[in-house]
């Protein structure tokens, strides 16, 4: 069995004492808010550490609350058998945090999603660019406030 969702925040708040902003434990997958401009060397600390052995990377996603933008990371050890949710709150108008490519391979494409739909850029990222939408999309269709264009290109869109 692996470790609790407690034992492992306990450990991120060793290791990164400022960076553990809050921990959450609703009815379903509890969280840790974490700084998000750590977020590379949590994630680094969270793979390589051999009881934590976060192994798989299995989403890095958005989410928008209106008045903040969100990264959500979902983690997982197969060998250890536990999990991992972080997110980091991100400023709206101008959404930024490390890439977590170097650490997880398999975060390119997801983080290119999020950049799609959200407008999240992650800093370092080896190719950011979109991967759903045509390139000159405007704005971020996820975002609660966007405003769904009537015409892309001459084609009506409504």
């Amino acid at each position: 069995m692996g470790l609790s969702f407690k034992e492992i925040c306990d450990r991120l708040r060793s290791r990164f004492p400022s960076a553990v902003l809050e921990t959450v434990e609703p009815n379903g997958d509890p969280f840790a808010i974490v700084d998000g401009a750590q977020m590379a060397e949590i994630g680094a600390f969270l793979k390589d550490t051999p009881e934590l052995d976060f192994d798989y990377l299995a989403s890095v996603g958005g989410t928008d609350d209106l008045q903040n933008l969100w990264s959500v990371v979902h983690l997982y050890s197969i060998r250890r058998n536990h999990r991992l949710v972080l997110k980091a709150k991100l400023d709206r108008n101008d959404p930024h945090l490390p890439t977590l490519c170097p650490v997880w391979p398999t975060a390119n494409w997801h983080e290119r999603e999020a950049y799609d739909l959200y407008g999240i850029r992650y800093d370092g990222h080896p190719d950011l660019r979109r991967i759903l939408l045509p390139e000159d999309w405007p704005g971020y269709p996820m975002r609660k406030d966007y405003d769904f264009p009537e015409h892309y290109q001459g084609i009506p869109l409504k």
